[in-house]
């Protein structure tokens, strides 16, 4: 074992809770470090799934951890702002305050909306947000610091799905994305590697798929770019190929394949042309393509704001920051947006920024004197109970 070997491991252990759960005690570990570590059996799950809580006993170690190990701070003596996504439920509200509150002993809390946020964040009352994140893309417009929910429209194309069509789409050609625990590199020569396959029999399906995605990841953030028209195989057959080194040191040369997965955005019935993506044909039958979507959102709200949202369209999210998405998101509302329109999308230069903008916007808002009065108190809490945050955070 090297000393970086050792040094991850250390930050692993770190990073590692036992809990409890009804099938016996389990180990859990947090943080980029410790999953980089690979362990037999280990398995990745996620806690949340399109902003909807699955697991809170996951939820509440992650908190424990972020907390305890990442902000060093207690609880007891800090007021809470969570951002919750705009289709959260009652129900899950109420568990994010009674945790909070009992387990935490939070002085006061509040949560916000996701898209108030990011609309805050940009100096703005009123837009349509459209959030591209990981797991989802969701449109909602946010008058006058609200989210009007009846026009919120979600739709499961995000990033991870445009990532496994990548994947799906490099394996069908025969090419092996082999996660970087899986072989080691020796140089020879100067500029010159030996790659040796190490033996991991343990490993989980979960983890290899995890590493996988977080190398075929990188090759969409670094040479993806959505085209400027519809794709189509015909017009992009002859496209020069862009390479790209994998760890394991192969050249990869891709072509059509980095016009065409990001298209998926815009027109979602080009998945049944990649290969090992069949199995989502029926999901996709109700999604419509990004534009339409912004559309439709926006023709659900009041006839008196419609322009003032065509013309503060907010991009937010990780997956926003795609090469000419923007652009060529502007050009299709343009061309299918009514004419009274006046189409802006708005995006920060910034990639961190659109990718954080609801954390930009949850600093913003707590720092407000206005927004003092507006805390749920643990007093509050503790009189009219957990259901009270209806009331207090509508």
């Amino acid at each position: 074992m090297d000393i970086d070997d050792a040094a991850d491991m250390e930050d692993a252990k770190a990073n590692v809770v036992e809990s409890d759960k009804e099938m016996g005690k389990r180990k859990l570990y947090f943080g980029s470090q410790a999953l980089n570590y690979r362990r037999d059996q280990m398995e990745i799950v996620s806690p949340i799934k399109d902003g909807i809580v699955n697991d809170w006993d996951m939820v509440d170690n992650v908190w424990d951890h972020a907390f305890r190990n990442c902000l060093m701070i207690d609880p007891k003596e800090h007021p809470m702002l969570l951002a919750e996504p705009p289709l959260n439920t009652e129900q899950q509200r109420e568990k994010a305050a009674e945790i909070m509150f009992e387990k935490y002993k939070v002085p006061a809390l509040f949560t916000a909306k996701n898209p108030v946020l990011t609309s805050f964040a940009s100096g703005r009352a009123t837009s349509l947000v459209v959030d591209c994140g990981g797991g989802s893309t969701t449109i909602s417009p946010v008058h006058d610091g609200y989210v009007l929910q009846k026009a919120v429209i979600s739709s499961p194309i995000g990033g991870d799905f445009l990532t496994d069509c990548l994947l799906k789409s490099l394996e069908s050609k025969g090419i092996k994305i082999k996660p970087r625990y899986s072989f080691k590199r020796k140089e020879i020569r100067p500029g010159e590697f030996q790659v040796t396959d190490v033996e991991v029999p343990d490993t989980t399906e979960s983890y290899k798929l995890f590493c996988q995605r977080m190398i075929v990841s990188d090759i969409k953030d670094s040479i993806c770019r959505v085209p400027d028209t519809p794709y189509d195989d015909k017009s992009y057959s002859n496209i020069p190929t862009t390479s790209y080194e994998l760890p394991d040191g192969q050249t990869l040369e891709i072509g059509a394949d980095r016009f065409k997965v990001p298209d998926v955005i815009f027109n979602p019935s080009i998945v049944q042309t990649i290969p090992g993506m069949g199995n989502n044909t029926d999901m996709l039958h109700s999604v419509r393509g990004l534009p339409q979507m912004v559309i439709e959102s926006i023709s659900k709200c009041d006839a008196d704001i419609r322009r003032e949202l065509y013309s503060s369209i907010l991009l937010a999210g990780g997956t926003s920051s795609m090469q000419q998405l923007k652009e060529r998101l502007e050009k299709d509302l343009v061309e299918e947006s009514p004419q009274s329109a006046r189409v802006k999308v708005l995006a920060s230069g910034n990639t961190t920024e659109r990718r954080f903008s609801v954390w930009i916007g949850g600093s913003i808002l707590a720092s407000l004197g206005s927004f003092q009065q507006m805390w749920f108190s643990k007093s509050e809490y503790e009189e009219h109970g957990a259901s009270y945050i209806q009331r207090k955070c509508p």
